[in-house]
C-alpha cells in the first residue's frame, strides 16, 4: 500500500511538472520571435517531463 501511496504521490509530482513545462513552452511560443533559441531547451524538458509522466501512469494502472 505505502509503494502505492508513493506511485500516486510521484504522479501528482510528475503531473506538476510537466503542466509547468507546458505553460512554460506556451509562453514562449507567444512571444516569438522574441526567444526562439529557446525552443529546442524547453521543448526537450516538456517532452521528458511528459514521457516520465506516461511511464508512471503506467506503473500506476498496473497496480504499482
Amino acid at each position: 500500500m505505502e509503494d502505492l501511496n508513493a506511485l500516486k504521490s510521484e504522479v501528482k509530482k510528475l503531473n506538476a511538472r510537466a503542466t509547468s513545462l507546458k505553460m512554460d513552452l506556451h509562453d514562449l511560443a507567444e512571444e516569438l520571435p522574441t526567444g526562439w533559441e529557446k525552443i529546442p531547451d524547453v521543448a526537450q524538458r516538456a517532452f521528458e517531463a511528459y514521457q516520465q509522466l506516461t511511464e508512471a501512469r503506467q506503473r500506476l494502472a498496473a497496480g504499482g
